[in-house]
C-alpha cells in the first residue's frame, strides 16, 4: 500500500494501524492524506475483484469539512480535481463501495439518494457507455442535462448511518459480484445488490474537498476551509 499526503498533512504509523491528519487551512488549497493500493496502476490492473475489508476507526469530528472514509473505488475522476489527487488519466463512470463521510457541501448522488453525512454507499456503472461522449460535450453548457444523463447509466444506493464517528467502531465491508454488505460493530447496517464493476482499488482517506451533483443541476467542485486540524485513526486493518 502507498501513503500519499499534501504539504503539512501526514500519515503516522501506530502500533496497530495509521493516523491520517490534515492541517487547518483556508479554502485556497487542497489538503489530503490517503492510503491506497492502486497508485500508478491503470484501472484495468486495479487489484480487487471481490473483497472483505475490516478495520476499526474514529475521527476528530462528527462533520469534518470535506470528505473522509474507507472502501473501494475505480478512481473515476482521473485528475487532481477528484478525491485523492492522483495523476491524470481519462475520466470514467464511477464504481465504488465504501463508508463515506461527507460534509453538507457535498452531494455525491445522481439519483437523489442520501448524499452527505455518514453513508454506506455503492455505485455501479458500465466501464464505457455511449453517453460518456454527449455528457462530455454537454457538461460546459448544461450541467442539469449532464446530471440527467449520468443518472440514466449510473446505478446507486446509499443509506445514511447514525453513528458517533468520534468513537471507536468496528467496520466491515463485504463486496462480492452480486452484493455489498456494510457491517458496524458486528451488526449489518445496510445491504445492496448494487455491486460495483471490478477491478477496484482500496482507498482510505481524509481531505478538505467537496463534490456536488445536486438536483438543481448546479454541479460544483472545490475545497473547503477547515478551521481546525482534522484526523482519522484506523486500526486492525484486514483485507480478505
Amino acid at each position: 500500500m502507498k501513503s500519499r499526503v499534501t504539504e503539512g498533512a501526514g500519515i503516522d504509523k501506530t502500533q496497530n494501524g495509521y493516523f491520517l491528519k490534515i492541517p487547518a487551512g483556508d479554502s485556497s488549497s487542497y489538503r489530503f492524506a490517503q492510503i491506497d493500493d492502486y497508485f500508478g496502476l491503470p484501472r484495468r490492473k486495479f487489484p480487487h475483484h471481490s473483497l472483505t475489508l475490516s478495520l476499526r476507526a474514529k475521527t476528530s469530528g462528527i462533520s469534518l469539512p470535506g470528505t473522509w472514509g474507507f472502501g473501494l473505488w475505480n478512481d473515476p475522476f482521473g485528475m487532481s480535481l477528484g478525491f485523492g489527487g492522483r495523476r491524470w488519466q481519462l475520466p470514467a463512470l464511477p464504481n465504488a463501495a465504501w463508508f463515506f463521510g461527507a460534509s453538507q457541501e457535498n452531494h455525491l448522488s445522481f439519483r437523489d439518494q442520501p448524499a452527505h453525512g455518514f453513508l454506506a454507499q455503492a455505485f455501479r456503472s458500465p466501464k464505457f457507455h455511449p453517453l460518456l461522449i454527449p455528457t462530455g460535450l454537454v457538461f460546459p453548457f448544461s450541467r442539469r442535462q449532464t446530471r440527467k444523463l449520468l443518472s440514466r447509466v449510473i446505478d446507486e444506493e446509499s443509506s445514511a448511518l447514525s453513528l458517533e464517528v468520534t468513537q471507536w467502531h468496528a467496520y466491515r465491508l463485504e463486496w462480492s459480484p452480486k452484493r455489498v454488505t456494510w457491517v458496524v460493530d458486528d451488526a449489518i447496517v445496510f445491504e445492496s445488490p448494487v455491486s460495483p464493476n471490478p477491478p477496484l482499488g482500496l482507498v482510505i482517506w481524509i481531505d478538505n474537498q467537496f463534490a456536488a451533483f445536486p438536483p438543481d443541476g448546479k454541479i460544483r467542485f472545490g475545497v473547503l476551509e477547515n478551521p481546525e486540524p482534522a484526523w482519522m485513526e484506523i486500526s486492525d486493518l484486514s483485507l480478505v
